[in-house]
C-alpha cells in the first residue's frame, strides 16, 4: 500500500514537469517547471532568488541521473521517473543536500515579502505554475493550514513537500500539497 502511494504521487510529480505530455522527462521540462514558477512570481532567473531556485531544479535533475546511471541529457519514463526519484531522495542520501534546498528557494520565493509566511494567493501562483486545477488550490491549502490562520509558514510548505515526495502515510497532510489524491 504505501509502495502504491508513492508511485502515484511520483506519477502525480513526473505530469507536472511532463507538461507537453510525451511521456518523458527532460532536463528542459525540470526547468521549464522552474521558469514558470518565477515567470508567476515576476522573477527573474538571474536575480538571486531566481538562480537559487534554477539552480536547485538542475542540480534534482543531476541527482536524477545520477541515480539512474545516465547522461543528464537524456530524457526519462515514468516508471525510470519513479526508480530515480526512490534511489535519489527517498532510500538515497541526496534529498537533504538537493531537493530540499531546491524546495526551501521554492517556498520563500511564495514569501514574497520575507515574513515567513505564504498566504493563499502565493500558494495558487505556485500551483499554478505546476499545472494544478484552480478547484485543487484551495482544497490544498485549508489542508496544509492545519492551524486555520489563513497563511502557511514557509516551514510548514517545505514539510508538506517532504512528506509528498518522501512520505508513506497515507494520512500525512503534505499528500495534500497539490490538492487531492
Amino acid at each position: 500500500m504505501a509502495i502504491d502511494l508513492l508511485n502515484h504521487k511520483l506519477d502525480r510529480a513526473f505530469d507536472h514537469i511532463d507538461a507537453s505530455g510525451n511521456g518523458v522527462v527532460e532536463r528542459e521540462d525540470l526547468l521549464g517547471l522552474g521558469a514558470r514558477i518565477l515567470v508567476g512570481f515576476g522573477e527573474s532567473p538571474t536575480s538571486v532568488t531566481g538562480a537559487s531556485l534554477v539552480d536547485g531544479f538542475d542540480e534534482i535533475w543531476s541527482a536524477l541521473a545520477k541515480a539512474l546511471e545516465r547522461d543528464i541529457d537524456f530524457g526519462i519514463a515514468r516508471p525510470d521517473f519513479r526508480a530515480g526519484m526512490v534511489a535519489a531522495f527517498v532510500t538515497g542520501d541526496q534529498y537533504d543536500a538537493v531537493f530540499r534546498p531546491a524546495t526551501v528557494a521554492v517556498a520563500e520565493l511564495c514569501d514574497g515579502d520575507g515574513d515567513g509566511e505564504i498566504g493563499p494567493g502565493d500558494f495558487r501562483t505556485m500551483l499554478s505554475a505546476f499545472g494544478v486545477a484552480y478547484d485543487d488550490v484551495d482544497a490544498a491549502f485549508d489542508r496544509l493550514d492545519r492551524e486555520g490562520r489563513g497563511t502557511l509558514t514557509v516551514d510548514e510548505l517545505v514539510l508538506a513537500a517532504s512528506d509528498y515526495y518522501r512520505g508513506a502515510d497515507p494520512n500525512a497532510t503534505g499528500n495534500w500539497l497539490f490538492g487531492p489524491l
